[in-house]
């Protein structure tokens, strides 16, 4: 009796120990942001009747405004829709280094992109749906679909090894950057050909020149990158050359970034809720997406954690070409949304997030 006490003493106290987390993780998102109205296209993607998606990972468009869904499944997968939402093909059947989903993007030449967290790679399709250029190099069989360590010992900061990257973005001269991600601690830096040219950080921690689990990657028009530092709860913002320049610390736990197309480019930020969804009290403060100026000034916000149309299970990656159509690809709902938002209706906020 006496141990039995002491276990649910025990479970009492973490109880109240991730309440007291949570009530600090409110201290690190927005406060008393304005709403901006915001809608979700009903039934938008409209699949074949013998098709299914799975974890929602990754969501992309290209400048037709073709969708692009990777997705865990039984198998990992990527699936194309038209402007409408109707089914097109299905991308990558076979490839050798599609085995487990992170992200897709599509570049501004209309190549698109995947970041797969299971073979270490990264890889390249021009808009034929032919492979074009491949970086990292997938794990031998024996070694696992998705280890920490390669048969030549850990992954640790290669040039040209990846250890579960996350995500991929490109700056106006075509150079390349990858956020890699879960066994590496950093975001590399690669010219348009793949040579690499230097990386950030590369040790996991929370200080200066450290990463912990950086999650989704994006650059402006200028070249900035802007890293979703899941871990770190902040979006770090790098100089062209992988310097830091500076970092936003009220945006909650950013798993998703994506910087807007045109002459005014905005910086969108995930708040996500935790994919297991506890505690629960977690809803409570996450699920929001922020709309930000890209000096981090957060100018809106729209959604929160839920499982209905226009509430948000656990954004994986969104899509923000058009910063006022966000798509969205969720693990918890086995969807992708997408979403329609309102900016000139805007709503003052007095509720504290």
């Amino acid at each position: 009796m006496k141990v039995l006490t002491r276990l649910v003493l025990s479970v009492a106290a973490v109880a109240l120990l991730d309440g007291a987390l949570l009530l600090a993780q409110t201290k690190a998102t927005a406060e008393n942001v304005p709403t901006i109205p915001h809608s979700s296209v009903p039934n938008f993607f409209k699949l074949p009747a013998d098709l299914y998606f799975g974890e929602g990972i990754g969501i992309a468009t290209n400048s037709k405004g073709h969708v692009f869904v990777y997705h865990r499944s039984g198998d990992t997968r990527l699936f194309e829709f038209d402007p409408t939402g109707a089914f097109v093909k299905e991308w990558g059947v076979g490839v050798y280094g599609i085995e487990f989903a992170h992200q897709v993007r599509v570049d501004p030449q209309d190549n698109v992109w995947v970041v797969d967290e299971g073979t270490n790679m990264v890889i390249k399709f021009n808009p034929a749906g032919r492979v074009v250029m491949v970086l990292g190099r997938r794990p031998e069989a024996v070694a696992g679909a998705t280890p920490t360590n390669t048969p030549e010992g850990p992954v640790l900061n290669k040039k040209y090894q990846f250890g579960r990257p996350t995500d991929v973005a490109w700056d106006a001269q075509g150079n390349i950057f990858i956020s890699d991600g879960y066994v590496n601690s950093r975001a590399v830096k690669y010219d348009k050909n793949g040579r690499f040219v230097a990386q950030y950080a590369g040790e996991r921690g929370g200080g200066a020149n450290q990463l912990n689990t950086p999650h989704s990657i994006a650059a402006d028009a200028q070249g900035n990158v802007y890293i979703g530092d899941r871990g770190n709860r902040r979006i770090v913002v790098l100089n062209n050359d992988m310097s830091f320049k500076t970092q936003y610390t009220n945006v909650g736990n950013p798993w998703a970034v994506c910087v807007s197309t045109g002459p005014h480019q905005y910086l969108y930020a995930s708040n996500s809720n935790p994919d297991s969804n506890t505690p629960a009290s977690s809803w409570d403060i996450t699920g929001e997406i922020y709309k930000m100026e890209l000096d981090g000034k957060i100018i809106g916000k729209f959604g929160k954690a839920g499982k209905a149309p226009g509430e948000f299970a656990t954004i994986h990656q969104m899509d923000c070409r058009d910063p006022d159509v966000i798509y969205t690809a969720e693990i918890n709902d086995w969807r992708s949304q997408k979403i329609l938002l309102k900016p000139q209706a805007m709503k003052p906020s007095t509720a504290q997030q």
